[in-house]
């Protein structure tokens, strides 16, 4: 998932896409803690994927108000 793909997407999009890849996350450790996990570095690609979605939304957060002001 690339930044510019998270832009476009709303406040609550990003958090429900936020929520998804968090369960998935859980799920992938589970796997790997019973040996089950086929693809291990998906589990980094998700931790990325994570920590943009929760920039865009910080950022989202720092933008919102600053438009309402004016």
């Amino acid at each position: 998932m690339k930044m510019s793909e998270l832009k476009d997407l709303t406040a609550t999009e990003l958090t429900a896409k936020s929520r998804d890849l968090r369960q998935e996350m859980f799920n992938l450790r589970l796997q790997q803690a019973s040996s089950q996990l086929e693809k291990p570095a998906r589990i980094r690609t998700i931790r990325k994927d994570i920590a943009r979605i929760e920039t865009q939304i910080s950022a989202t957060r720092k933008k919102a108000p600053a438009k309402a002001a004016k």
